[in-house]
């Protein structure tokens, strides 16, 4: 039998009652279904590393985020996410450069969706984003290729970005054939997975799978990052 259910059962309860106190209270109950859900990302690892060889020898553990959150910067002082996160690359969850990531968890409402698998670059300092923008001028043809590639068009369409400038940057004329990329804060693709998703026992599977067809995007985004100027 499936633990997910149980899982999204906790994290809706977490989301009413986060505090540290109920937190330790259910700590047992947290611990089990946090290693049923580790097993199953050193699954996923290594399903993946048939395709990215270098995540080879990677743990799930090395890939999963911390539940506590680091509310040093943050309005929000709940001291506890009300999801499970893993981050690929090859060094795990510490991406230094574009990379995968999947979060399972209850949505907040209508409009806020929690569980999905996402690819690319989240909120890049200043100098790497001017490095994407320019990569991406200098590829267009390159880069439109991938992310107008059929299965990306089909399961992650559109763009998954923290926020939009109102204007092209500055350096750019302001009609640029590719001013809505450039506008962009971030570059990100997302596909929504409801708790159904996980239900499927293949699930495992079938999100390699689908991180598989975001690989020559996370490759040109990192290589971009990485690139000598």
């Amino acid at each position: 039998m499936s633990y997910i259910p149980e899982l999204y059962d906790f994290l809706a309860r977490l989301q009413a009652n986060n505090s540290r106190e109920w937190f330790k209270a259910n700590k047992a109950e947290y611990d089990r279904l946090r290693q049923l859900w580790l097993n199953d990302i050193d699954l996923l690892v290594a399903d993946m590393s048939q395709w990215w060889p270098e995540l080879s020898g990677l743990t799930g553990k090395q890939c999963a985020y911390r539940i506590y959150r680091d509310t040093r910067f943050s309005v929000d002082k709940t001291p506890l996410k009300d999801y499970f996160s893993a981050g690929f690359s090859p060094d795990g969850r510490k991406a230094h450069d574009a990379g995968l990531y999947l979060q399972m968890g209850p949505s907040r409402g209508e409009d806020d969706i929690v569980s999905g698998l996402y690819g690319g670059v989240w909120c890049p300092e200043s100098a790497v984003l001017k490095k994407l923008r320019r990569a991406i001028v200098d590829n267009i043809e390159e880069f439109e290729e991938i992310i107008n590639a059929p299965a990306i068009q089909k399961y992650f369409p559109g763009w998954c970005a923290s926020g939009s400038l109102k204007t092209v940057p500055k350096g750019y004329d302001r009609n640029h054939p590719q001013a809505h990329l450039l506008r962009l804060l971030d570059y990100g693709k997302f596909h929504a997975t409801p708790m159904e998703y996980f239900l499927d026992p293949d699930w495992v599977k079938r999100t390699s799978e689908l991180f598989s067809y975001l690989k020559p995007f996370v490759d040109f985004l990192s290589y971009s990052i990485n690139e000598e100027v």
